[in-house]
C-alpha cells in the first residue's frame, strides 16, 4: 500500500480555450474538475494502476467535502484530518499548444494543534505502507521543518519516505536523510543555487543533494526525460511524447510509477518515464491508467549524455 500525504490538498477545475487573451471572455471547448494536490495525484494515479492506496490530507469546508468524494469514486481511502479553514479551489486555462496558465489558491492557515494531527494520522495509518509519499508545498501555518518532522517520525517507525517539496522545506527534510526526493529542473537547479544547463548540471545537482542526505533523487527534466541518481550510479530515462496536451499532475503520475514498481532500479525509472509521458497526454490532471502506458516506448540507460543542453534550462 502506497500512503500519500498532500497538506495543502485542492479542487482543480480545468478550461479548455482556443487561446488565452487577456480581458476578452473566452468560451471553453472543454472542462473538468479533479482532485488536486500533489500527494492527491500520486494517490490517484496509484488507485488507476490498480493498487491500493491512502490519501491522508486537512479536508475543510464544502470544498473539503467534495474533494473527498471524488477520491472515493475513485477507489481512493481517504484519512481526512478536519480544519477550520476551507479547502483551496485551483483554475487552470489549457491552450492546444500545450500552454498551461494556474491561478492557485493560498488554502487553509493550520492551527499547531491541526498540523500535529496531521503528523499523528500519518503514523496511525502507516503501519503497512510500502511508501509513505509526502508531496506538495505545505499551507499556512506549516513551518518548513514540518516535512522534516515527519520524514523523522517515519523513519523511527520503519517506514520508507518520498518526498517531492521545494524551497526550504526540501533542504530542511534533507537531514532526516528521506529515502527518495523527486525534484523537477527548477527546484533542483533552486536547491542547489544556480542555473542548471545540460544533463550534466542536474546529474551533479542530484548527487549535491544526496551528499546533503538524500539516498536517491529522481529528477525530472521535462522534455528532456528524468534522472535515477543513486547508490549505484546515474541512470537516464527518456521517452517520445506524440502531442502535449496538459501536463499537470505529469511529475506526480511519475512519481507514482516509481513507487509502484519498487521505488529503486532500472525498472522503476522505467515505469516512471512511462507514467509521466502519458500523463501528459491527457486533459486536466487526468492520471493515466494501464492502458495509457507505452512502455516499449521508453529508454533507459546509464550512458547519460552529460553534454546534452537542456531544453528549458533551469535558473
Amino acid at each position: 500500500m502506497i500512503l500519500t500525504v498532500t497538506p495543502n490538498p485542492s479542487l482543480d477545475r480545468t478550461y479548455e480555450v482556443p487561446s488565452l487573451e487577456r480581458g476578452e471572455v473566452l468560451r471553453a471547448t472543454g472542462d473538468r474538475m479533479d482532485p488536486g494536490g500533489k500527494g492527491v495525484n500520486v494517490s490517484r494515479a496509484v488507485a488507476a494502476a490498480g493498487h491500493r492506496t491512502l490519501a491522508v490530507m486537512p479536508l475543510g469546508g464544502p470544498a473539503g467535502a467534495v474533494l473527498s468524494d471524488l477520491l472515493r469514486e475513485e477507489g481512493i481511502e481517504v484519512a481526512g484530518v478536519p480544519v477550520a479553514g476551507p479547502t483551496r479551489s485551483n483554475i487552470s486555462v489549457a491552450e492546444p499548444d500545450g500552454t498551461l496558465t494556474k491561478i492557485n489558491a493560498p488554502g487553509p492557515e493550520l492551527t499547531a494543534t491541526e498540523a500535529e494531527s496531521l503528523l499523528e494520522t500519518v503514523g496511525a495509518r502507516s503501519a503497512d505502507a510500502d511508501w509513505i509519499a509526502c508531496c506538495g508545498s505545505l499551507p499556512r501555518g506549516l513551518g518548513p521543518e514540518w516535512y522534516a518532522e515527519l520524514v523523522a517520525r517515519a523513519h523511527r517507525a520503519g517506514a520508507r519516505i518520498a518526498l517531492d517539496t521545494s524551497g526550504p522545506s526540501l533542504i530542511a527534510a534533507l537531514r532526516e536523510r528521506p529515502d527518495v526526493v523527486k525534484p523537477n529542473a527548477e527546484e533542483l537547479s533552486e536547491a542547489v543555487g544556480r542555473p542548471l544547463l545540460t544533463v550534466g548540471d542536474a546529474v551533479k545537482a542530484a548527487e549535491e543533494l544526496r551528499q546533503l542526505g538524500a539516498r536517491t533523487v529522481l529528477a525530472s527534466l521535462g522534455a528532456d526525460g528524468q534522472l535515477l541518481v543513486d547508490d549505484s550510479g546515474v541512470r537516464y530515462g527518456t521517452a517520445h511524447v506524440a502531442a502535449v496536451r496538459s501536463n499537470v499532475g505529469a511529475g506526480d503520475a511519475s512519481l507514482a510509477g516509481f513507487l509502484a514498481a519498487g521505488g529503486s532500479g532500472s525498472a522503476a525509472l522505467a515505469a516512471a518515464v512511462a507514467h509521466g509521458a502519458a500523463a501528459v497526454g491527457l486533459p486536466g490532471s487526468a492520471m493515466p491508467v494501464p492502458a495509457d502506458l507505452a512502455p516499449s516506448a521508453v529508454t533507459v540507460t546509464s550512458a547519460v549524455p552529460l553534454d546534452r543542453e537542456l531544453a528549458e534550462p533551469a535558473s
